[in-house]
């Protein structure tokens, strides 16, 4: 198992065969990194986190709440669900809506 350059508790402990597995295969980890909550896990081998933040709205002098969806990459070493919090960082571009990637489920 390679160092992706970003300390992390809860390394895998399998193995996996995955090109695209910031562990075990080629790919490299750059730029920002999000915690947020699996909303959807049903595509294969990705997963949706979402987080939320406030912004002001100075007309109101009010905050808003919002959140961020985003699709993100799972190797088959990391086992989350629906509803799990994950740690995903971000990487080159792995399909047309897919740029980041899962490296550890936060318990």
């Amino acid at each position: 198992m390679k160092d992706i350059g970003i300390p992390v508790k809860n390394k895998p402990k399998k193995e996996c065969t995955d090109k695209n597995c910031p562990y075990h295969g080629s790919l490299k980890i750059r730029g920002r990194t999000f915690e947020g909550t699996v909303t959807s896990d049903k595509m294969d081998s990705s997963i949706v986190v979402s987080w939320p933040y406030t912004t002001s709205m100075p007309k109101y002098e009010r905050l808003m709440r919002n959140n961020s969806r985003v699709t993100a990459h799972i190797p088959p070493c990391i086992h989350a669900k629906k509803g799990d919090k994950v740690r995903i960082a971000e990487c080159r571009p792995i399909s047309k809506n897919k740029s980041f990637v899962v490296i550890e489920k936060v318990e």
